[in-house]
C-alpha cells in the first residue's frame, strides 16, 4: 500500500465536504398516522408505497380482504365501518406480499406471521387496564435438555403476592397456539389484565399462572402449517412438550414460587394447539390436573382412543372441570364436537361452550374470562 500524506487527507476530507454541500439533503416523507381510531370507532389505516398497484387491508376475523385507495403522494389507505372494541390483527396485502403496518410499533408477535394491532378501547371491557392492584409478570429463561434447545417462559403472580404465604398458590399453565411464542397471552391474549382485573371484582381467586412456550419438537415450525399433516411429528411434539413441562418448567415454578403441587389447585388450558396440548396432557395427567381447558383445539386428530387409551367415566371422579370451548364460525368446530361426542359415549362429563367467532383471539380472550372464574372454586362451578 502505498503511503498517503496527511496534506493529501486534508484535500480529499474538503473535497468530499464540498461535493456533500453541493447535494441538498433529501427531506424525508412526511409521518403517516395509521391506524388512526375514530370516536365513532371507525379506524383510518394508512399505508406509504408509490410503487404498489394493488394493496389490500386483511383483518384478524374479517371474511374478505379489502381494497386501499391511493392518493396522489403516494399513500394507500381505507376507513372501515365502526368496530366492535376489541384489539384486532391486521395486515396489509402489496402486490401479494403481507407486511405488518410500519407506522403501528403495537405488533401481535409470531413465529411465522406476525400482524400489527390495532386496539379500539371500551373501559367496560375485561382486558381494559383498571385502577385495579396489579399483579407482576416475570420471564424465564433455561436451557431445555428435552428439547436440546434455550427457551423461555411467563410467570403471573398476582397482585399482593407473598412468597412466604402458609397457603400455596393454586397454578392455571395456559398455552398459546401454534406460530405463537411464549409471550401470546400477554402481548395479545392480555391475561394478566383480566387476572387482575377478576381477582379485583372478586369472581376469580388469585392464583399464578405459567406461559411456556408450546413446542416440543421445533420441527413443527419449520414445516409451517402442513406439519399437522403427519401424525408422527404431532406426536412427537405433544410429547416432548409433555416431557419439558414435566420435568423442567413445572418444577423450576414450584421450587421459585409458592406454587401448588397438589393435582386439586391445577390448572392446564390452552387456545388452538395449546387447547389440543392442555387435553393431551391434562387428560393423561389428571394425578397432576383436575381442571382442563381447551379452547378452539386443533392438531390431535380424530383417533380419540389412541390420544386418551385410559379415559372413561371413572375420570369423572378425579375431574373438577374439563372445559371444551370454540368458535361456531370456526373451521375447528367439527373436530371439537366429535371429541364431545367421543367423551360422551366415554361417559366422560364436560361443559361445552360455542361462541360466536372464528379462530381469532376475540374467541380466546372472551373463552379466559369465563374460564377462569370456574377454577379452583369448592363445586366447579
Amino acid at each position: 500500500m502505498l503511503p498517503v500524506s496527511l496534506s493529501t487527507l486534508f484535500v480529499f476530507a474538503a473535497g468530499l465536504r464540498a461535493q456533500q454541500k453541493s447535494v441538498p439533503p433529501s427531506t424525508p416523507p412526511a409521518r403517516i398516522a395509521s391506524p388512526e381510531v375514530h370516536a365513532d370507532h371507525r379506524v383510518t389505516f394508512r399505508f406509504r408505497d408509490p410503487n404498489a398497484k394493488e394493496v389490500l387491508w386483511v383483518r384478524e376475523g374479517a371474511h374478505q380482504a379489502l381494497p386501499m385507495r391511493k392518493d396522489n403522494q403516494g399513500v394507500w389507505s381505507l376507513t372501515t365501518e365502526p368496530l366492535e372494541p376489541d384489539i384486532y390483527g391486521y395486515s396489509f396485502v402489496a402486490d401479494g406480499v403481507a407486511l405488518i403496518d410500519p407506522s403501528n410499533p403495537l405488533i401481535k408477535p409470531s413465529l411465522l406471521n406476525p400482524q400489527s394491532l390495532v386496539h379500539v378501547t371500551d373501559p367496560s371491557l375485561p382486558w381494559e387496564i383498571r385502577a385495579v392492584p396489579h399483579g407482576v409478570v416475570h420471564h424465564h429463561f433455561y436451557h431445555s435438555s428435552v428439547v436440546g434447545d434455550d427457551r423461555d417462559y411467563f410467570v403471573y403472580t398476582p397482585p399482593d403476592y407473598n412468597p412466604e404465604a402458609s397457603t400455596p398458590y393454586p397454578v392455571l399453565y395456559l398455552l398459546h397456539g401454534y406460530s405463537d411464542d411464549a409471550s401470546a397471552w400477554i402481548a395479545v391474549g392480555r391475561a394478566p389484565i383480566i387476572l387482575d382485573n377478576l381477582i379485583a371484582q372478586g369472581a376469580a381467586r388469585p392464583m399464578i399462572v405459567v406461559m411456556p412456550l408450546g413446542y416440543g419438537e421445533p420441527e413443527i415450525l419449520a414445516q409451517g402449517f402442513a406439519a399437522f399433516q403427519h401424525a408422527d411429528l404431532v406426536r412427537r411434539n405433544l410429547d416432548k412438550f409433555r416431557a419439558a413441562l414435566f420435568t423442567e418448567v413445572m418444577p423450576q415454578v414450584e421450587r421459585a414460587y409458592r406454587a401448588s403441587g397438589d393435582r386439586s389447585a391445577r390448572a392446564i388450558a390452552g387456545l388452538s394447539m395449546g387447547g389440543a396440548e392442555a387435553l393431551y396432557v391434562g387428560l393423561n395427567a389428571l394425578d397432576r390436573f383436575s381442571w382442563i381447558g381447551s379452547f378452539s383445539a386443533g392438531g390431535l386428530g380424530e383417533n380419540f382412543d389412541s390420544e386418551f387409551p385410559s379415559l372413561d367415566s371413572k375420570a369423572n371422579s378425579e375431574l373438577r372441570l374439563l372445559w371444551v370451548a370454540c368458535g361456531t364460525e370456526d373451521r375447528l368446530i367439527a373436530a371439537n364436537r366429535k371429541l364431545r361426542d367421543w367423551l360422551a359415549s366415554k361417559g366422560v362429563h364436560f361443559t361445552a361452550i360455542e361462541t360466536p367467532g372464528l379462530h381469532t383471539w376475540m374467541v380466546w380472550r372472551r373463552n379466559l374470562v369465563t374460564f377462569v372464574p370456574r377454577l379452583f372454586q369448592p363445586s366447579g362451578s
